[in-house]
């Protein structure tokens, strides 16, 4: 007759608990070197400052995106986004209108003094998975590696998505 062992809680009687280079091993064979290309990403939806708010929130609800990115009409240069969620909210307080321009309710990218990580088809899902868990980022933006063009938005979601559909 075999007896179990008892349980015994991770960090109690010197038994470690995972370090942060155990959880980055785990994150390695869950994704098993894939990149941000195989999540297999719809192309970005960017608009520009001058959209309308119900234009945007039409073109988001038809390719069922939560966030469209908002480029120059001038230079195609990234200037921020446009979170879905948080332009319904603005329009059930009356903060804005549907006529009103993006440039009134998107988020600005900082770019005085602020380094951004260039995320690109080829960045290891590892890193992206590290990227969306510092301060609760929900998303990260794909770029080409120069950053002239806006390729895609990945979010947790599709990270989620990757793994439940991968063998393991």
């Amino acid at each position: 007759m075999s007896v179990a062992a008892p349980m015994i809680p991770t960090g109690i009687l010197g038994i470690p608990q995972p370090s942060s280079s155990t959880s980055k091993k785990s994150l390695a064979a869950k994704y098993r070197g894939a990149t941000i290309e195989d999540l297999d990403l719809a192309p970005a939806l960017s608009i520009t400052p001058e959209s309308s708010v119900g234009n945007a929130l039409g073109l988001s609800y038809d390719r069922d995106f939560s966030q469209l990115t908002v480029i120059s009409a001038k230079t195609r240069s990234l200037l921020g986004y446009l979170d879905v969620e948080k332009i319904k909210k603005m329009l059930q307080e009356g903060t804005i209108s549907e006529s009103d321009q993006v440039s009134k309710a998107m988020n600005r990218f900082r770019t005085k003094g602020k380094v951004y990580k260039v995320i690109t088809p080829d960045t290891p899902l590892e890193e992206l998975d590290e990227f969306l868990s510092e301060d609760g980022r929900e998303f990260a933006v794909v770029t080409d590696d120069k950053r002239r063009f806006v390729l895609g938005v990945a979010t947790r979601q599709d990270l989620e998505n990757f793994a439940t559909r991968r063998p393991d």
